[in-house]
């Protein structure tokens, strides 16, 4: 009798808030591409070079049309909140062909299947939330960019940073699948910017946000 465990990948983004969802968008992102195990999902990670009308539109485009879309949802009227549902619509319809792609890859092994980013479906209804990691320091060594330095989270598969200018609203700046020294390029000097962390993974996606740390780029 065969025993091997059989993984199945976690559809919990169904589940999330729009946000979440983009952020998911931009990890998975992350983690497929370059990722040997998974060399041509269903749906291209990036646009085409040069541009393919033939082809599915690729998750990249996808995460900035819910992006923009749940941006013109602020404060906005019916057309505007039927754009981010149509939106966050067409993110799913690309998440869930990857999903079983990389799972008909991954079956039967776990640590593959986590280094699409996706996350395997759980057994244990019990909902555990990471741990909030902490900023233990932020430099500015090299002109434009800041080292952001995080505490690492047992059982988190990477690390969000999101940073704001003044009264600006949290953007995301990268996705890390470490803690220890994250990097920030393409910041403008002279300019203070407020930084906040999450981790991702557990079974309910994402730990909560870390304390904001600041810094000013030389």
């Amino acid at each position: 009798m065969n025993n091997t465990k059989l993984n199945t990948v976690s559809l919990a983004y169904k589940k999330a808030n729009p946000s979440m969802v983009v952020a998911i968008l931009g990890w998975i992102i992350k983690c497929m591409t370059g990722n040997a195990a998974f060399p041509k999902p269903p749906i291209p990670l990036a646009p085409p070079v040069p541009p393919d009308p033939t082809q599915r539109v690729d998750m990249t485009t996808r995460m900035i049309s819910l992006q923009t879309a749940i941006s013109d949802s602020v404060d906005a009227g019916t057309a505007e909140t039927a754009g981010k549902k149509a939106a966050l619509a067409f993110a799913f319809e690309g998440l869930d062909a990857n999903a079983f792609y990389v799972q008909t890859i991954a079956r039967t092994d776990l640590p593959m299947l986590l280094s699409s980013g996706y996350q395997a479906a759980s057994t244990n209804r019990a909902q555990t939330q990471l741990d909030t990691p902490s900023i233990t320091g932020i430099d500015n060594d090299i002109s434009t960019q800041l080292d952001v330095h995080l505490s690492p989270i047992s059982n988190a598969v990477g690390y969000e940073v999101q940073i704001c200018t003044g009264t600006g609203a949290w953007t995301t700046a990268t996705f890390s699948t470490q803690a220890r020294t994250v990097t920030l390029t393409g910041l403008t000097t002279g300019t203070v910017y407020q930084v906040r962390a999450r981790a991702l993974g557990g079974s309910t996606g994402q730990s909560d946000w870390s304390m904001p740390g600041s810094s000013i780029v030389d």
